[in-house]
């Protein structure tokens, strides 16, 4: 999905307007900006970090205190972590209140549009096609967890992928920074296409 093709000509602020008056952003809001994506979300500091080691990595060079739900240790860590794979939003069919219903324990607007304790993210679309060999999809992670009996893991219920191994930066194929402090959306280059 091209950004400047669906804001048609408006603002980020002016196109989230006319569906949430007042907003700059919300989740369901930055929804309509990702489509039905496979998206990784990270803070901006981190994909500075993406972008020198060209890949996004199941184990970054980051201390388990800025990792998320790492508190109880090991045994609790997020399931996909445990697998040795990237977490992965994938929002093809999804449908937010429904989500809400089904699953109201599930943090995904923890991550979208940004984590709050970062004030920003850089959302990366993964390319479906191309990393499909790789993806454990929605359905089958929570298959897995529960034939493992893995419940201690944290897990987004239907909504969350694990690509197993590390993601080339080859394999992005949109990025999408949000400024919550500057309410900026942006396109970003894509890595490696030459127009870094």
């Amino acid at each position: 999905m091209n950004l400047r093709k669906l804001l048609n000509g408006k603002t980020v602020s002016e196109f989230l307007s006319e569906n949430e008056p007042g907003a700059f952003i919300t989740a369901q809001g930055f929804l309509t900006v990702l489509g039905e994506g496979l998206w990784h979300t990270t803070s901006p500091e981190r994909y500075r970090g993406i972008l020198k080691t060209r890949a996004v990595l199941p184990e970054p060079g980051i201390p388990d205190s800025e990792r998320w739900k790492t508190a109880s240790g090991p045994k609790h860590y997020p399931y996909v972590r445990s697998l040795g794979g990237v977490s992965l939003f994938d929002f093809k069919g999804f449908k937010p209140e429904a989500y809400r219903t089904a699953y109201p324990m599930s943090t995904w607007g923890e991550f979208v549009p940004y984590r709050n304790s970062w004030g920003a993210a850089v959302c990366l679309e993964i390319d479906r096609n191309e990393t499909s060999a790789s993806v454990i999809t929605p359905k089958a992670l929570v298959e897995k967890w529960n034939r493992e009996n893995s419940h201690g893991h944290t897990l987004m219920p239907m909504i969350e992928s694990a690509h197993i191994g590390s993601i080339s930066v080859e394999m992005i194929c949109r990025v999408i920074s949000v400024d919550g402090l500057k309410k900026r959306i942006e396109e970003l280059p894509i890595p490696g296409s030459g127009n870094q």
